[in-house]
């Protein structure tokens, strides 16, 4: 089995040197460069082959969201694999909208980047039970505050999608375009803070947000 090749992406030095300590340890895996300037990383991908990306957020030179949308506009197979301090929602919503496929907090980067590497390549999305909790807390709070900043044909898209209909007899149902449903579904996924339809079913019928508006 060839190695699977791995660029990191961070501006601590120190951080860079634990993460190729921990990956130079397990079978089959090859840190084949690493940078503190995430603007390099489209060339630097490019010149190394690098399958994955683990990308720091906050760096100085650019941050790790843009730089991650420009190497998946570039590189669309590459799999990003976001190691950041924050676990706020608005960073991994961010990130995940950028193209990262999993996102992991620095603290459990030791325990869950492993982990994470054998899924994004199996092409699954991997949240750390650190943004999972926090993801959890959020959809705790009551769901009637985060909806009431749906406007009117959102709340009508919401309903549509979690009675299981697709984005074509949504726009038939209400007579607009596809393409403005795809952006009423992903204004209401970002106000929600959800990340696909699925979860969105989910907390719509679970907080009975299907009626009552």
């Amino acid at each position: 089995m060839k190695n699977i090749r791995i660029l990191l992406v961070d501006d601590h030095q120190m951080f860079r040197n634990a993460l190729r300590s921990l990956l130079e340890k397990a079978a089959n895996l090859e840190v084949v460069g690493e940078t503190g300037d995430a603007s390099e990383i489209v060339s630097l991908v490019r010149s190394s082959s690098a399958q994955i990306v683990c990308m720091d957020i906050g760096m100085p030179s650019m941050n790790g969201i843009e730089a991650t949308r420009q190497l998946i506009a570039a590189f669309p197979t590459v799999k990003v694999i976001a190691l950041s301090t924050y676990s706020e929602q608005k960073y991994v919503q961010d990130m995940m909208a950028a193209g990262a496929s999993a996102y992991i907090t620095k603290v459990e980067a030791a325990e869950e980047l492993l982990r994470a590497i054998m899924l994004v390549l199996q092409n699954r999305k991997y949240l750390c039970p650190d943004v999972t909790e926090a993801r959890i807390n959020v959809m705790a709070q009551d769901p009637k505050v985060a909806a009431s900043s749906l406007t009117n044909r959102e709340r009508q898209v919401l309903r549509l999608v979690a009675m299981g209909n697709t984005s074509m007899i949504i726009a038939e149902r209400l007579n607009i375009s596809l393409s403005t449903v795809e952006v009423h579904r992903r204004n209401i996924l970002r106000k929600l803070n959800l990340h696909n339809a699925v979860e969105l079913t989910h907390y719509a019928m679970s907080h009975d947000l299907l009626g009552g508006w």
